[in-house]
């Protein structure tokens, strides 16, 4: 577990991550902190999202988006705009 807390860390830097113990099924409580110390996010992560690379790596890009938007440098309603897009973009695609 400490080698996934360090890269953790190192993917969302300059924030320090915390990885405790939460569930009995393996589960871990991932904080993230500001540079003060305060608590910018929190989520419980499986055993699965911790040991396989793509799904942790889907967990890291939810948290630089979530990052983006408790700092104000991104509002959920681009994020809504972009997916929209992505849709039609794959719908036209399998309609030609």
């Amino acid at each position: 577990m400490e080698s996934i807390s360090l890269l953790l860390n190192e993917a969302l830097s300059p924030y320090p991550v915390t990885l405790t113990p939460s569930g009995s099924h393996g589960e871990c409580l991932l904080t993230v902190n500001s540079r003060a110390g305060l608590v910018l996010l929190s989520r419980e992560i499986s055993h699965a999202q911790l040991n396989d690379k793509r799904l942790l790596t889907d967990v890291v890009d939810g948290l630089h988006r979530d990052l983006r938007i408790a700092e104000g440098r991104l509002e959920p309603s681009v994020i809504a705009a972009l997916r929209h897009a992505a849709q039609d973009k794959v719908f036209r695609s399998a309609a030609v």
